[in-house]
């Protein structure tokens, strides 16, 4: 189920009435390139020059930290290694020999952009920053973010590692999805354990200065620029926006979120307890439940007149045996006639066939009763 789901999602991402949404720039938005999603159903909220390749800085690391949050070793105690020590920028100021969890190098790499920590937490995992490189670019494709290639775990520049406020954002949605990551992106302070404790606090104003703010990360260089990946969340909406090479990031964040929340609602188009009884054919039974994976919300605009559909498609002719779980339709909906999500409706109950085990069952049970 949980794979299905994710296949769902990624699915929906790709919808090409998602991408087209709203594309139309604004330009009170003083960045170079600027992205904003409603993460839970895609829909693009606002967009400027958002598939330029340019400098991401310190948003590389919201990719690092996924993937150590995904290695499954987050609990496992490092030893510093000495490509990691002295690394320029920003640090955590990690010392020579110097261990702890990789779980507290994440939150270093996320709350103070320590590059050092970067290095570490690359080297710890596939044994070089080359190496690790390829690893990032891989997760990459598999997120379908095909404007956006790594050569650094941690930003710092080189002509040939860059990203665009698309891939960035969906980026940034990607890694809130998973609640280990979701939670390091929205912590304020934290203390490491290890042989030098270490006191961080995230540089993040969002988080305190922006109601539901739940993240995710800044970034500088000389060459980008200031880069930032917000995101905020009340009640059933959750936004995530980037921007690229922005100088005033916090109220470009800011505004775009304002935005987005005031012309904005979710509106419920499917409920996820919906039940269809469907014809079953050679059953046990003549019928049975099936249900969508999941409801169907979606945002729509307030002071906009749009035109949305739900509709239902099921096979035909559904023979048993039906395993609970097995797709057996799909809910589409249409925005001006477009399709913009979808979702697959299953079983909800196994209805075995009636054949001659069937019968046989059923003599034993008589005979035995």
């Amino acid at each position: 189920m949980k794979r299905l789901l994710a296949a769902v999602i990624c699915a929906v991402l790709l919808l090409p009435g998602i991408a087209r949404a709203e594309t139309k720039p604004r330009e009170d938005v003083q960045a170079e390139a600027a992205y904003l999603i409603e993460a839970n159903s895609g829909r693009v909220l606002y967009a400027k020059n958002e598939n330029a390749h340019l400098p991401m800085a310190s948003t590389t690391k919201i990719m690092t930290a996924l993937l150590a949050v995904e290695s499954g070793r987050m609990e496992e105690t490092v030893t510093v290694p000495d490509a990691a020590v002295g690394t320029e920028g920003s640090s955590m100021y990690l010392k020579k020999g110097e261990t702890l969890r990789l779980r507290d190098l994440v939150y270093g790499l996320m709350l103070t952009s320590g590059n050092d920590a970067a290095v570490a937490i690359a080297c710890v995992l596939d044994g070089s920053t080359a190496a690790f490189a390829d690893h990032m670019n891989a997760r990459a494709r598999e997120l379908h973010l095909f404007d956006t290639h790594f050569v650094t775990p941690n930003g710092l520049h080189d002509p040939n590692h860059y990203t665009s406020a698309h891939d960035l954002a969906l980026l940034g949605a990607a890694a809130l999805e998973n609640p280990v990551f979701a939670e390091i992106a929205a912590t304020q302070y934290c203390r490491t354990e290890g042989s030098n404790p270490h006191a961080l606090k995230n540089k993040n104003r969002l988080l305190w200065e922006y109601e539901g703010g739940i993240g995710v990360k800044t970034g500088y260089t000389k060459a980008a620029g200031k880069c930032l990946v917000f995101a905020a969340e009340r009640g059933e909406m959750k936004l995530v926006g980037a921007v690229l090479n922005c100088p005033t990031m916090w109220n470009a964040a800011k505004s775009m979120l304002d935005k987005g929340f005031t012309a904005y609602r979710i509106k419920p188009f499917l409920a996820g307890d919906t039940v269809f009884s469907l014809p079953v054919e050679n059953g046990v039974k003549k019928t049975l439940s099936a249900a969508p994976i999941r409801g169907i919300l979606y945002p729509t605009k307030i002071d906009a007149d749009e035109s949305f559909a739900v509709e239902t498609s099921f096979q035909s002719g559904i023979r048993a045996p039906v395993p609970a779980g097995e797709q057996l339709g799909t809910a589409t909906l249409f925005l001006n006639g477009e399709a913009i999500d979808s979702v697959p409706i299953i079983a909800m109950e196994t209805v075995d066939a009636v054949d001659f085990g069937y019968f046989l069952k059923r003599a034993v049970l008589a005979f035995v009763g």
